[in-house]
């Protein structure tokens, strides 16, 4: 028997989107990235691959469909010096999820996961999650980053280094999704050289390639096993939250 597989929203047609609404289907995933450097050794994408196939994973549990992935996030603090860096600002990205959320109320859809896969967008996101609850009162809306998806996946992301980037966790996960693009022989381990620092630094001055943490220890076996840990739990989440309503009600 095949595997069930996930709903693209990309792939529907207009009359696809609204037989899934009219079968009580009303939520909806945007998965969350980014386009920047992630040292010598791993694609732009990385952020993005990440979410896309956790979010796509766990459609394909639940049916909830997927919108399209945002490839650009706030990436301000990895600086020019690396070139591919494209970054949006907080208030871009901020203003793309409520624009987002307009369009797929109007389509009938009332509840959102935004499914985030790259740190630094989280207080760009949240601050449009404010919006939109604000001004869509009938929006039910989460944001989650696949680090926050339960203590023991932020545990296996964070243990070579707690402001992780292009670490063990990060490669691993991409020698699951796509190790045509790993380039393992370029790998190098970095210290975290902001722990302990009070203030906050951009990535050039913390970072001489790039990386926080140590890539070069990275199995493809690790990567599968977070990945399938993170798709389980979301879906898990997801099955609740279908059927979720307010505390009070209203």
């Amino acid at each position: 028997m095949s595997s069930p597989e996930p709903v693209l929203w990309e792939e529907l047609t207009w009359e696809d989107a609204a037989a899934l609404r009219a079968k009580g289907m009303d939520m909806v995933i945007l998965p969350v990235g980014a386009t920047e450097q992630h040292g010598r050794h791993l694609p732009l994408g990385v952020d993005t691959f990440s979410a896309g196939a956790v979010a796509r994973g766990a459609s394909a549990r639940t049916g909830i469909p997927v919108l399209p992935a945002l490839a650009y996030g706030c990436s301000l603090g990895h600086s020019t010096k690396w070139p591919g860096t494209i970054s949006l600002r907080p208030e871009t990205l901020s203003r793309a999820l409520v624009d987002v959320a307009e369009w797929i109320g109007a389509a009938g859809f009332h509840r959102l996961l935004v499914l985030n896969g790259h740190y630094t967008n989280g207080a760009p996101l949240r601050a449009g999650l404010e919006t939109v609850r604000h001004e869509m009162r009938d929006m039910r809306v989460a944001l989650r980053g696949l680090w926050e998806l339960s203590p023991e996946i932020g545990r296996l992301y964070s243990q070579d280094a707690a402001n992780f980037h292009a670490n063990h966790a990060e490669t691993s996960l991409m020698l699951a999704l796509r190790p045509d693009l790993v380039r393992r022989e370029r790998a190098v381990a970095e210290p975290d050289r902001s722990a302990g620092r009070f203030f906050a630094y951009r990535v050039d001055q913390e970072s001489e390639h790039g990386v926080v943490g140590d890539p070069t220890t990275a199995t493809v076996e690790f990567g599968r096993r977070l990945l399938d840990l993170m798709v389980d739990t979301l879906a898990g989440q997801l099955a609740a939250a279908l059927k979720e309503e307010p505390p009070l009600g209203a």
